[in-house]
């Protein structure tokens, strides 16, 4: 079978690889239709269980916690679903990048989806307030999400610094 004499790190590195590129799937498809499709989120929650084999987590308490701790980041953001602050795509993107990360990780990379989500409000704003055109309805919080994994990926496997 394929993969079968790769060693764990290597297959780690692919899904890794494969993860950001969804992200940016996800990025695409959000600034174009304001949506985030459930194969999407769906496939980037599901390929966390071969990434999670192949880094050696341990059913328990390891990878239930990492299912616990996508499940509060769904129940908190769904919040904001609730009050029309976010979309429910951009919620499930949320959950399923929580499958990822280790905790502290994910609250860097929470932080950092905030202040890009931020950033990007205020330039949407701007360009509707004094560009004299429409730029769509709604934010595109996906890109923001997006780009915060990304940058979170790459803290955790690319930058040796931290």
């Amino acid at each position: 079978m394929f993969g079968e004499n790769l060693p764990p790190q290597a297959i780690a590195t692919a899904l890794v690889g494969l993860l950001a590129l969804l992200l940016v799937a996800a990025a695409v498809s959000d600034w174009r239709t304001r949506s985030i499709s459930n194969a999407l989120n769906g496939a980037i929650a599901l390929l966390a269980i071969p990434f999670w084999l192949a880094i050696g987590l341990d059913p328990w308490p390891q990878m239930a916690f990492q299912v616990a701790v996508a499940v509060a980041c769904f129940a908190l953001f769904a919040v904001f679903f609730a009050f029309g602050a976010m979309g429910g795509g951009d919620v499930k993107l949320i959950a399923a990048l929580a499958l990822w990360m280790p905790l502290g990780l994910l609250l860097n990379v929470l932080l950092v989806m905030a202040v890009l989500g931020g950033v990007l409000s205020l330039a949407m704003w701007a360009g509707q307030r004094w560009g004299g055109r429409s730029i769509g309805i709604g934010i595109p919080y996906g890109l923001a999400i997006a780009a915060a994994g990304i940058w979170g990926l790459h803290q955790q496997y690319i930058n040796h610094f931290a």
